[in-house]
């Protein structure tokens, strides 16, 4: 079958036609797709050991990520113009986890050591801690450090608590990867004594009237962990942790997490 020229012309500009339209629709889908790469926050992937009330932990119903460390590293992330992503990391796995590049830092209650020094950065320091003795209400043999000699002690694993309790003269050393663990320990009678942070020390035995804790035996800082050599990341940390101070933002959110009676 014979087509004439003006058939073929108009079949030819049709597919012209289509080819420039679906050409056009590539070309708008690849400039929105680079726009919203080029608009898109830088992320910050945080790790933490959510475990730590009022620190960090989360919330039994959505799995929320609560808490101090948790509302401040959100205020951290906004001033530094960072989209802020939590990776729950058990404790002893979390310098390592850095140092692998799971993450970019760490706020998890991390108290600033010369022994950890050796492995991360540390931003400026965020929070001054110490650390106490948790006991059985009704035990009045146990006040001080002295105390606990010759004395089974529990702790969460590779804390400053486990350090102080390692120091002590005979005494045995029972570890837990969960700083309820260790508590829940001196509830059921199973040890005498934990050593841990005062302000989990008050939060747990605000929900538990059976344990109390005595003056702190330490005193330490808790910083934001980095890989050392990320100076960017360390400087951004800690205009935007000094931005956040200088606003009153810090003490709006201390004061939501640790209340004046």
């Amino acid at each position: 079958m014979h087509v004439s020229c003006e058939i073929m012309r108009e079949g030819l500009w049709v597919v012209k036609k289509s080819l420039s339209m679906l050409f056009v629709c590539m070309a708008l889908i690849l400039a929105i797709g680079s726009t919203a790469v080029m608009g898109a926050k830088p992320v910050l992937k945080v790790g933490t050991s959510a475990d730590f009330p009022p620190f960090e932990f989360q919330d039994e119903k959505t799995g929320a990520y609560l808490g101090f460390d948790m509302d401040l590293i959100h205020a951290i992330g906004k001033a530094a113009d960072m989209e802020v992503q939590i990776v729950n990391t058990a404790w002893d796995g979390l310098i390592p986890g850095l140092l692998t590049g799971n993450f970019d830092c760490i706020i998890s209650a991390m108290t600033i050591t010369e022994e950890r020094l050796k492995a991360v950065a540390f931003s400026d320091p965020y929070f001054a801690a110490s650390q106490v003795i948790v006991t059985k209400t009704d035990d009045s043999s146990i006040k001080t450090v002295e105390d606990l000699k010759g004395k089974q002690i529990s702790v969460q694993i590779g804390t400053t608590g486990d350090l102080e309790a390692s120091e002590i003269e005979g005494a045995i050393v029972k570890r837990f990867n969960l700083a309820p663990d260790a508590i829940q320990e001196v509830r059921n009678g199973s040890v005498p004594a934990c050593i841990i942070d005062l302000a989990v020390a008050e939060a747990i035995s605000e929900q538990y009237k059976d344990i109390k804790f005595g003056e702190p035996i330490t005193s330490e800082d808790y910083g934001i962990a980095i890989r050392k050599g990320n100076k960017e990341l360390l400087e951004k940390i800690n205009d935007a942790l000094a931005s956040i101070k200088a606003s009153g933002e810090y003490d709006k959110i201390f004061a939501d997490w640790f209340p004046i009676d």
